[in-house]
């Protein structure tokens, strides 16, 4: 009896409004992976989601229901975007599949696409253009208070990848509105990708989830990975580094401000990579493969093998849906880096409504294109010594274009470019990186980690996938607890979610 008056007392401490409070919309506390409320709730799914693995359509419901109250605690009623998203393009690629004439078939395809891209438009880039009128013309204009829904952009691509194959003939549209729902909404990759495509993703959904002792090892290692690069490198090195270089560059000398940038390098790759990771391993855990999203980019001896191993699914999505509708490289050698100059350009607008992400972009294809340029008429080869040097300029060139994505303004990008380039200090090296030993300590773990071969992660993940279900959970622990000892009071969410 004292213990049961025990465990009533410790209930009633249990203050239920602030819990309750967890299932509401906050744009403060975004559901996150890297969050202890994520964590309780995911493992309460699981449970559930075990019970009904034999049962398809229950199961496929209570997804795509967890789901959308994934999305609603990230966007609020913005949740009903997606809902409306999935009505639409669910219906549109059914009457397009259904039509007699080809002459139907392309109108209703201008259709989706306007309804799409008109949707990500008003959300994202409104402001954007009425500020570039104003600025053009001198003339008044209203400034909309919009907020962003998260993940707008990845979710638009994925609807809108789904419609031109069933345009396109590639792959039958689905008869159940259900399934598309889960195909949409499905919450791994929902706020920040991967970006999935149909035809990779829709034949998985009316098998029986199967997960072999190998893929619950995988999981585990990339969910344990993932989070430790998100939530103790990207996290640490940005609130104690990173973010205060680029708040004030001015304030810091040059040899300061490279290593900032060196630092961001390392954040973005860990914050987003992290998040494919975790993705990537909550998705294999339910018995569901999402495509690898990133292989080492930083390893590039080429900035077109940069993006062959950065953002697999988004560079792959613009070359499959805008390089080759353009003309790719079937129009002539001029015509073709036109086409990789629009299409990192529009990349780089994807990414957010700031004519610094449009330069980033208009950087990245004119290296496409000179990249492109330079094999074609030296045909370097394997020589080691090119590679090196190729490896050497790529990285720094990608560094540099960092510096427009982080920066915000042209203001603070040309003041840190200034700080190197006129106030470098490398004397002060050793007294910096001495005042940031933790810091340039996961920073030097960051890239170590990703200099690591990818057949190393392999037989990583093979013997996770051979250790017992103890072995696997101590891991998880661990890392969780590292976490805490590291995390910020506040949650950082994750990088991509603004776009």
């Amino acid at each position: 009896m004292d213990l049961l008056h025990s465990f009533i007392d410790k209930l009633n401490t249990i203050d239920l409004d602030r819990l309750l409070g967890q299932f509401v919309y906050h744009p403060k506390s975004p559901l996150i992976f890297n969050t202890g409320f994520f964590l309780l709730l995911f493992l309460g799914f699981l449970a559930v989601y075990q019970l009904l693995r034999n049962h398809h359509r229950a199961r496929l419901l209570y997804v795509t229901a967890f789901s959308l109250f994934f999305y609603y605690k990230s966007s609020g009623w913005y949740f009903l975007l997606l809902v409306f998203s999935t009505i639409v393009e669910y219906n549109f690629a059914r009457w397009i599949a259904d039509s007699p004439t080809q002459g139907r078939r392309k109108l209703l395809l201008t259709l989706s696409l306007l309804v799409n891209l008109g949707m990500l438009f008003y959300f994202k880039y409104t402001n954007f253009f009425l500020s570039g009128f104003h600025a053009l013309t001198g003339q008044p204009v209203p400034i909309l208070h919009v907020l962003l829904p998260v993940g707008i952009s990845f979710y638009t691509f994925q609807t809108l990848s789904y419609t031109i194959d069933v345009y396109r003939g590639q792959i039958k549209p689905l008869r159940s509105i259900w399934d598309f729902a889960f195909f949409v909404s499905f919450f791994p990759q929902l706020v920040a990708g991967p970006i999935v495509r149909a035809s990779d993703f829709i034949p998985q959904i009316p098998k029986k989830p199967f997960i072999s002792r190998e893929d619950m090892g995988r999981a585990v290692l990339l969910i344990a990975a993932g989070l430790f690069k998100k939530a103790i490198i990207s996290d640490y090195i940005s609130l104690n580094y990173v973010d205060r270089i680029f708040d004030n560059p001015g304030l810091y000398s040059g040899v300061e401000n490279l290593l900032g940038v060196y630092g961001y390098a390392v954040q973005i790759y860990c914050d987003f990579s992290g998040y494919s990771d975790i993705a990537i391993g909550i998705a294999l855990l339910l018995g569901y493969r999402l495509p690898v999203n990133f292989l080492s980019p930083y390893q590039s001896t080429s900035i077109t093998e940069f993006w062959r191993r950065w953002h697999i699914s988004l560079s792959s999505w613009l070359r499959d849906y805008l390089y080759i509708p353009l003309g790719g490289n079937r129009k002539g050698v001029v015509r073709q880096y036109i086409n990789l100059f629009l299409t990192m350009l529009l990349g780089g607008l994807w990414h957010g409504a700031s004519l610094t992400f449009v330069l980033w972009g208009a950087l990245h294809g004119a290296a496409l294109a000179v990249d492109k340029l330079f094999q074609k008429v030296f045909k370097p080869g394997d020589n080691w010594l090119i590679k090196m040097l190729g490896w050497v300029i790529t990285f720094h060139f990608v560094c540099f274009c960092w510096i427009f994505f982080r920066a915000g303004t042209f203001a603070v990008a040309s003041q840190v470019i200034h700080q190197i380039t006129h106030n470098l200090r490398p004397d002060l090296l050793p007294t910096v990186v001495g005042s940031f030993r933790p810091v340039f300590a996961l920073v030097a773990l960051g890239y170590l980690l990703h200099a690591l071969p990818d057949g190393f992660t392999f037989q990583l993940e093979g013997v996770m996938g051979r250790r017992s279900v103890v072995a696997q959970a101590v891991l998880i622990t661990a890392v969780i607890w590292l976490v805490i000892q590291v995390k910020s009071a506040e949650i950082q969410p994750f990088i991509y979610f603004q776009f």
